[in-house]
């Protein structure tokens, strides 16, 4: 693995990263519209189910049928996606498809069998199966896409914190001990949670944002008010969950991604007693210089908020940049190794590698690879400027997310207390509010991916594996073109979706009494 080192090109790396990332980036814009809607269908058609009045079935159908045209285009990015793996990252593939590959087995399974089987009877089986089974196959549908996603994220979970495996050196591979420890680590149970939960708030805002463009419209009256009723039930309880879950993440970041955490804040030299910046002036357009920066200017922060974040106690220590550059001392007495520290026992790892490849498979050998494989990847780092990740992004993708999270729980109860209480009628700022927060509510789900993202540069395998050592030996000019290509075909398919959708919207729902009355 070394070797492939002299032969692959920073722009090969780049344009790779570059690729995933864009493709990444287009298939979340359909994922979690997709979970989102299936909550609010399913709620629709359970009032349909319970109460027998067709406004429900007219109401589930409509959002059913939204929940179709975006169900369609994630299918196409995420199959792409994950062919991303094999063809640009064939060197993680190798290193780690023993382990990553189950999840994303289970998961194809699940989405062509379980998913494809009930959305088919959710679509077509109106007039086929009872409407308890339907019903069935409506929520089914839905868990099938969560579930879907629990096992993507299990395999995003173990790249941020590798458990469950142990090296084989007989194989150049990491292969699986622990199947259970991969599933249910908790990283993987609170990043399947927050993401989840955060779906959850697109969906409802976008029920409501269409909601309100027919009462702006003095259409559909009654769908309206009901299913903003829905969506503002939805998106409160969910921002309020996702307010939970997030500082669960936090603290967990804090235990096995402490660079990740300092990145966020800024935090360059780090303490005890540390406060939660708020807001502070770091260039969106310049990485810091961690080794002479000091505290970043303008900066107002909540007293004790990063230590209780981190630690759960006021006085807990949080490690900054240079703190972990350096190497310093833990909460629980231990030492962490300084970067100097863990690039030699990488290099030993690599040394003792070739060793044993080569055909010196001593017990020495054995043990000096065992000792130091958790530091493998620092073999391949030259310089401290690689291992931290892009400040600004970290810094700014974190607090966009947070603040609009905020704006995201106020709109809600605000909503939810006036479609209750007053005519919306009347109200036409907070109508107009909702379309807006619509394509903000984005903006904020694509920043906690890029804080997810970002944050863990530069492994893609944390401590394990490096971007530059888990990309494929190809040519940048190829990955390049394939980049564009791929950017022209998602911008297409996105606009595709949304003009079909736009039209489905401006269409309306179609309503019981136009249709067969035996329906």
């Amino acid at each position: 693995m070394s070797n492939l080192l002299l032969e692959i090109s920073a722009g090969t790396v780049d344009w790779s990263r570059a690729q995933f990332a864009l493709t990444a980036i287009y298939h979340w814009l359909f994922v979690p519209l997709t979970l989102g809607l299936a909550i609010v269908m399913g709620i629709a058609e359970t009032c349909y189910f319970r109460t027998r009045k067709r406004f429900w079935k007219d109401t589930a159908r409509f959002w059913q049928k939204l929940f179709g045209i975006n169900f369609a285009m994630g299918i196409a990015t995420g199959l792409i996606l994950e062919f991303e793996f094999g063809t640009n990252w064939s060197n993680y593939s190798f290193f780690v498809g023993d382990i990553f590959g189950a999840p994303l087995a289970i998961e194809g399974i699940i989405a062509f069998f379980m998913e494809a089987t009930f959305v088919a009877v959710m679509f077509f089986g109106w007039k086929k199966v009872s409407p308890g089974f339907h019903l069935t196959s409506t929520w089914l549908t839905g868990v099938g896409a969560t579930i879907s996603a629990w096992w993507i994220l299990v395999a995003n979970a173990w790249m941020q914190y590798p458990v469950g495996q142990t090296f084989n050196p007989d194989t150049m591979r990491f292969e699986m001990t622990s199947f259970a420890d991969v599933a249910l680590s908790p990283v993987a149970v609170d990043k399947f949670f927050h993401t989840v939960i955060s779906s959850w708030i697109i969906g409802a805002i976008f029920v409501v944002a269409v909601s309100g463009w027919y009462l702006l419209k003095n259409r559909e009256h009654k769908l309206a008010m009901e299913s903003i009723k829905i969506g503002s039930a939805v998106g409160l309880i969910a921002s309020v969950l996702a307010a939970f879950t997030g500082h669960i993440s936090g603290y967990q970041v804090a235990q096995v991604q402490p660079m990740k955490l300092a990145a966020m804040e800024a935090l360059y030299n780090g303490g005890n007693k540390q406060g939660l910046t708020l807001v502070a002036w770091v260039n969106p357009f310049r990485q810091p210089d961690y080794v002479h920066e000091a505290e970043a200017p303008a900066k107002i922060a909540l007293p004790y908020g990063l230590s209780i974040l981190a630690t759960n106690t006021m006085d807990g220590y949080v490690p900054g940049i240079n703190d972990m550059i350096k190497g310093y001392t833990k909460n629980d007495g231990t030492r962490e190794p300084s970067l100097t520290e863990k690039i030699e026992k990488g290099k030993l790892a690599i040394a003792a590698l070739q060793q044993y490849r080569s055909g010196q498979k001593d017990k020495k050998t054995l043990q000096t690879i065992q000792d130091n494989m958790k530091y493998f990847g620092y073999g391949y780092v030259k310089s401290a400027d690689q291992i931290v990740p892009y400040v600004p992004v970290s810094f700014w993708a974190f607090r966009l997310m947070v603040g609009l999270g905020i704006l995201f729980i106020l709109f809600f109860a605000v909503m939810l207390l006036f479609v209750y209480k007053k005519d919306l009628m009347k109200y036409r700022w907070l109508l107009i509010t909702g379309i807006v927060l619509l394509p903000l509510s984005y903006v904020a789900s694509e920043s906690g991916w890029l804080v997810a993202e970002f944050g863990r540069q530069p492994w893609t395998i944390q401590d394990l594996l490096p971007t530059w050592v888990g990309v494929s030996n190809i040519s940048a000019g190829s990955i390049a073109l394939t980049f564009f290509i791929f950017l022209v075909l998602f911008t297409t398919m996105l606009a595709v979706e949304i003009n079909i959708l736009c039209k489905a919207i401006k269409k309306g729902p179609e309503h019981s009494e136009n249709l067969n009355a035996n329906e």
